[in-house]
């Protein structure tokens, strides 16, 4: 495994030891996506370690996206876009030392904890030590960006189902995060989410109709707790008494935000295939209908895994309605685009994707 990297990461003080001598470490920074790290089993110095509670380690993150986007020619890759798309889930950066004789241990503590390695010669690895990221750019054909077991198991059992209902999707679309990754938004933060898209959806829908208008103050009267968690965007919607069509029509498409938030909530049940808008009245009438303060202090949201498997699901069939889009051809399955994308919107919230606000939620595929 590492065993052939022993040379190149030796400092250069070290180089001359007699053959047989163990006592030269090497350093390497371990970027880990898991929640929980493993125990590291094997003889070693920490030298630094912190984890996603620690603000600097999202600056530091940061800069090193930058770092992975300058190697090389800077062009845009599979494996440098997944390497990012790493970097961007990771929950632990461990930076430790340990014997050269420890590679091997390290190499499955690193699998473990779905780590991909920094090296002292700007290379980046996968646990096994194959070349990801090279600092001149270059790549080995058979590196991997890690992923934990439960993302492969779910990303196969969700390609067999679109391929059940005569969905196309390449197999190289990668997993998405899994159980030990997982960091949710709290049931609370799930409620207030919710309740301010009630109030949003309802106001663009009123004022895309043009027809018995509702304004912000009448819908304050009727739900004052929603608009303590609007967003700064949805906050100058408000603010506007006569906002333009198209900027009201995207709101309105927030009832299919809202509808996910009441299903990840356990308000409703099931989440229809993405066939059709949904029931607009019911989705409305959830929230009119219970008790904001209640709501507020009791919500729990349904098992990780169903969130999990919805999100995998939408991420997989937004790619294949946007390759539709692309090809100027008719959504395959009578698939609908536009809840498709509000779907995958909420989703890659309730999973902290890229820990963006709502405002700034990104959807890629």
């Amino acid at each position: 495994m590492f065993n052939r990297l022993k040379k190149l990461l030796t400092p250069k003080s070290e180089e001359a030891a007699p053959a047989g001598d163990d006592a030269s470490d090497v350093l390497v920074n371990a970027y880990c996506t898991v929640a929980t790290l493993p125990v590291i089993d094997f003889p070693h110095t920490i030298n630094n370690s912190r984890d996603s509670s620690d603000p600097a380690l999202a600056q530091h993150l940061d800069g090193f996206i930058g770092y992975v986007r300058s190697r090389g020619d800077g062009q845009m890759t599979r494996t440098r876009y997944h390497v990012i798309r790493h970097i961007q889930r990771v929950r632990q950066h461990v930076s430790l030392s340990f014997a050269q004789s420890q590679f091997d241990a390290f190499a499955r503590w690193a699998g473990a904890a779905n780590a991909i390695a920094f090296l002292v010669d700007g290379s980046l690895r996968d646990p096994q030590g194959r070349m990801l990221l090279a600092a001149n750019g270059e790549s080995a054909p058979d590196a991997e960006v890690p992923y934990p077991p439960a993302a492969w198991e779910r990303k196969a059992r969700i390609d067999a189902l679109i391929a059940e209902k005569g969905i196309k999707v390449p197999r190289h679309l990668p997993p998405l995060v899994s159980e030990p990754e997982l960091h949710l938004r709290t049931a609370a933060e799930v409620a207030g989410r919710a309740l301010a898209l009630l109030v949003v959806a309802v106001r663009a829908e009123t004022l895309v109709n043009e027809e018995n208008a509702i304004s912000g103050s009448e819908l304050r009267g009727r739900t004052p707790l929603a608009f303590d968690y609007l967003t700064p965007k949805e906050e100058a919607f408000f603010a506007q008494e006569a906002p333009p069509e198209n900027e009201a029509v995207q709101f309105a498409w927030r009832y299919e935000c809202l509808a996910v938030l009441e299903w990840a909530l356990g308000l409703v049940d099931p989440l229809p295939f993405p066939v059709d808008i949904c029931d607009v009245p019911l989705t409305v009438r959830t929230l009119l209908d219970a008790d904001a303060a209640e709501l507020l202090r009791h919500a729990a949201l349904r098992p990780a895994s169903e969130i999990l498997d919805a999100l995998d699901l939408h991420y997989r069939l937004h790619w294949a309605v946007r390759q539709a889009q692309v090809t100027e051809s008719a959504p395959p399955a009578g698939l609908e685009g536009g809840v498709i994308q509000e779907r995958h919107y909420a989703l890659n919230w309730l999973v902290r994707f890229e820990e963006a606000h709502w405002d700034e939620v990104d959807t890629p595929t």
